[in-house]
């Protein structure tokens, strides 16, 4: 009691304040009183009326009437757009996509140079035979690339990848390039029937001096010293090789110059051919608005118009060749006797 009334002393003693009395708002109220029977008690049904809170998660470091975006830590989020960001996860994803990226690129080197060497050995292993008839293989080839190319161009552009504006392009870029695979195909092939298989990767390290010099022209591409000077070794080397005599320089030598240099002008081909592309590639990017033409669409027009230009060639590449235009249909006949082995023709490889 004596307690009770010193605290009442000691409030009435305080100076005076404004004093309100704060309404509570009840978190639940009773809905209904349900009544039954006497011996039973009543049910009470309860109902919460507290309205729902939208939690509000702010940036962490986040001052009176700041930017959000440019408070955030290394990990927030703001939801006053609806939308979450967790600058940490986004690097995280952005890494794995980096790492995803370089991975699918090795892989696909690999299955290039794994493919190229392939083809390469393949190329030689079927003018052995067909050795008489390298015009024939080069239009095999040709023609197979044709239907090969233009079956992936048809399933592209119903899966929607190939669009109409790439369809649309200007064919002149397309047509130059057919001429120089025409003419790449041609001489390869003419050469190749000719000089060992050791000899022509020594010769196809031209390709890379070609393909550097002509960049450099159309391009307006500028390469380190360091490169330029890999270059010009590559070409000492070469020319090393040939002047030597040994091994694969003595198979050129008894091939003689003009099939080596027939070799080094079909790699010029190639190479202005990929510049070319990369040419095409460029203005693609301009016309279609950032957007990238698609490979099959450059190689499906670029292989029809190399049959194309290989059929109008014939009567120079059977001259080249020492066939006779008038000889001709004779001499793709045999030829695809020869390739199906009827009569015993490619045990011989004699016409």
């Amino acid at each position: 009691m004596t307690s009770c009334y010193r605290r009442l002393a000691a409030a009435s003693a305080a100076p005076e304040a404004p004093f309100q009395l704060r309404k509570l708002r009840p978190a639940v109220e009773i809905s209904s009183l349900h009544w039954f029977k006497a011996n039973q008690r009543p049910e009470i049904l309860l109902r919460s009326t507290a309205t729902p809170r939208v939690p509000v998660v702010k940036a962490v470091g986040e001052s009176e009437g700041g930017d959000v975006r440019k408070n955030a830590g290394a990990c927030s989020y703001s939801l006053e757009d609806g939308s979450v960001v967790d600058r940490t996860v986004e690097e995280m994803d952005s890494s794995k996509r980096k790492r995803n990226q370089t991975v699918e690129v090795a892989i696909a080197a690999a299955a290039t140079v794994v493919l190229g060497v392939g083809n390469r050995v393949l190329y030689k292993l079927a003018l052995v035979p067909l050795k008489h008839y390298p015009f024939f293989l080069a239009q095999l080839a040709t023609f197979g690339y044709v239907v090969v190319y233009f079956s992936i161009l048809y399933l592209r552009f119903h899966a929607g990848i190939v669009t109409d504006e790439m369809l649309s392009l200007p064919k002149a870029p397309f047509l130059a390039v057919g001429l120089l695979e025409a003419l790449a195909a041609a001489t390869g092939m003419a050469a190749g029937a000719i000089l060992s298989g050791a000899s022509i990767p020594i010769l196809s390290q031209t390709f890379l001096v070609w393909q550097i010099l002509l960049s450099i022209i159309f391009l307006g591409r500028r390469y380190k010293v360091n490169q330029l000077f890999g270059c010009f070794l590559v070409t000492v080397g070469v020319i090393i090789t040939v002047a030597s005599g040994s091994g694969a320089g003595n198979s050129l030598t008894e091939a003689g110059i003009f099939w080596s240099l027939l070799m080094i002008v079909s790699f010029l081909f190639q190479a202005a051919d990929t510049v070319l592309k990369e040419i095409i590639f460029l203005d693609a990017a301009q016309k279609l608005k950032g957007g990238s033409v698609d490979l099959f669409v450059v190689n499906s027009y670029g292989s029809a118009f190399q049959a194309l230009f290989i059929c109008l060639l014939l009567p120079f590449l059977s001259k080249l060749w020492g066939i006779p235009f008038s000889q001709l249909p004779s001499y793709l006949k045999d030829g695809a006797a020869c390739f199906l082995n009827i009569g015993g023709t490619l045990s011989s490889g004699k016409p």
